[in-house]
């Protein structure tokens, strides 16, 4: 597979500064709704409006509203179901042929109507553009595509793929009108046409515009009239400003864990009729360590480590519990999460383990080691997190660490180039499930840059869970996974986050917005 960039691209937690406080059914959907319009505040870029293109939350936030899937996932659901398919399955005894019959009725908001040539167009054109910025690589076990009929599409897979329904059911799988799309070109005009529940009136470095779409058939139903998504570029003080103001109804993303720990709870929060609204999550972050590097590439220093990051600490002091600590490669609520390293590294700091490690493996003197860190990748909190891990470390007597920050570009470009020893990924999961977790992490070129393979995992346990279709029979293979890396030690995983948006309190349906899939769905927000 590609190496591809959809890491965490923004602060862990969603929130707005305490500052400001002083100044999916069954049943088809349609476009009337009686909760009027509302206005969305966030700190990320919308960096395409092009599925070709788009790759980073801000954009898939956009492709899930106005473009249609054939598959989506239900609210508080990893199991994808049918959109604007009216049904999909594999053919029976395999899953190399997955078959798709696409809903009576479909049309593009412009009125054109969508058939399975769109949908074989969409997936064709996205692989033949192969955007750097852009979802190919979710796409690349489809051999070819076949239309026997316009309603009917029959994907070919070159590989046994069990994870494809959850691939399409992604941004990846946007439905573009073949009419107003090239062919093997970007477009660029910031104009989107697809068959979602939403349009894209309008679009703007600093706003996009969204009304209902009333040739609208699929699961979602509506329950507003309309949504402006203002955008902040990353300014927290303007975002919580904006909420404090009443300028916008809902933040969601990029501000910072302190404002949130800060705003639960908060008697003057609550007397602005402001609150804090939790949801499920499976971004999650990682210490990377390169197996090639001559300190940490020793088992018997990735151990010690292992033994003494204390996550609890890291979750409460910096992240102020808006994460959780994270045990293993797959995160709590995806098919398959074990518990490996706190099984083989416990769940506090142990120095006499990490000492006899460190000894074990004739290393008698401190360990000196720099721990790379980029903020303007993973948020401010990156380097505060860092400096604590390093804190632990020489706390022990074992380690002499030092933390070095560097502008993102640059920070990948060394990565590459091998010369960091430690260093930070977070990730954004395409879909919910474990093979968004390890696949990209262990399978062939890799996303982490750090020289691990392992023979097992690639040649037997990737290929063989990507076969079966019942995504509940794969969690022993899966165990068996995060049991080789724990021991292994290629990554240390160090937090789970949680999702949050702050509004007020006339505002319902949040939760529906929140959880595992990364789907923000606007059609479940109302104003009261």
């Amino acid at each position: 597979m590609k190496a591809r960039d959809k890491w965490l691209t923004i602060p862990l937690a969603a929130g707005v500064a305490a500052g400001l406080l002083s100044g999916c059914g069954d049943q088809e959907g349609g476009a009337g709704s009686d909760g009027g319009s509302l206005v969305i505040g966030m700190s990320d870029e919308v960096l395409a409006t092009d599925p070709a293109a788009g790759y980073d939350p801000g954009s898939w936030l956009l492709f899930n509203n106005v473009f249609q899937s054939l598959l989506s996932f239900p609210k508080g659901s990893s199991t994808p179901q049918p959109e604007a398919a009216e049904r999909c399955a594999f053919d029976e005894g395999g899953s190399r042929v997955y078959r798709c019959t696409l809903r009576d009725g479909l049309t593009f908001s412009n009125g054109n109507p969508l058939t399975s040539e769109d949908v074989k167009f969409s997936f064709e054109r996205v692989r033949k553009i192969a955007s750097d910025a852009g979802p190919m690589p979710l796409l690349s076990t489809i051999d070819r595509i076949e239309t026997p009929d316009e309603k009917t599409v029959v994907f070919r897979l070159n590989a046994p793929d069990a994870t494809f329904p959850s691939k399409i059911a992604s941004g990846a799988g946007s439905i573009v009108d073949h009419r107003e799309y090239e062919a093997d070109a970007l477009r660029t005009d910031g104009k989107a046409v697809g068959s979602g529940p939403y349009k894209l009136d309008s679009y703007s470095k600093d706003k996009a515009v969204f009304s209902l779409n009333s040739r609208y058939r699929g699961t979602a139903k509506a329950q507003n009239s309309g949504i402006t998504l203002k955008l902040f570029h990353s300014d927290q003080k303007a975002l919580a400003s904006a909420l404090g103001e009443g300028r916008v109804d809902i933040a969601y993303r990029g501000l910072t864990a302190g404002d949130i720990s800060e705003l639960q709870g908060s008697a003057s929060a609550d007397a602005q009729g402001i609150e804090v609204i939790e949801g499920t999550g499976a971004e999650v972050q990682h210490l990377v360590f390169n197996l090639n590097d001559p300190v940490v590439g020793r088992l018997g220093v990735r151990k010690a480590i292992a033994y003494l990051v204390d996550r609890d600490a890291l979750v409460r002091d910096v992240y102020r519990s808006t994460a959780t600590p994270l045990y293993s490669i797959v995160p709590a609520g995806i098919t398959g999460h074990n518990t490996a390293y706190f099984d083989m590294y416990g769940g506090s700091p142990q120095p006499q383990r990490a000492k006899r490690a460190l000894r074990s493996a004739g290393i008698n003197d401190k360990v000196k080691l720099t721990l790379w860190s980029t903020p303007s990748r993973y948020g401010p909190a990156t380097d505060q997190e860092f400096k604590a891990i390093a804190q632990q470390l020489n706390d022990s007597g074992l380690f002499d660490v030092t933390v070095t920050s560097v502008g993102f570009e640059q920070y990948e470009k060394d990565i590459a180039a091998g010369k960091y020893g430690v260093y930070v990924k977070g990730w954004v999961p395409d879909y919910p499930d474990p093979d968004n977790f390890t696949q990209p992490f262990f399978g062939e070129d890799n996303v982490l840059g750090n020289h691990y393979q392992n023979k097992r995992i690639t040649g037997s346990i990737l290929p063989r869970t990507a076969a079966v279709t019942d995504r509940a029979a794969t969690e022993q293979q899966y165990g068996e996974l995060q049991d080789l890396v724990a021991a292994e030690l290629p990554i240390l995983p160090l937090w789970q986050g949680k999702q949050y948006a702050v509004a007020y309190r006339n505002i319902t349906g949040l939760e529906w917005t929140l959880d595992a899939s990364t789907v923000f769905r606007f059609w479940e927000i109302k104003k009261i």
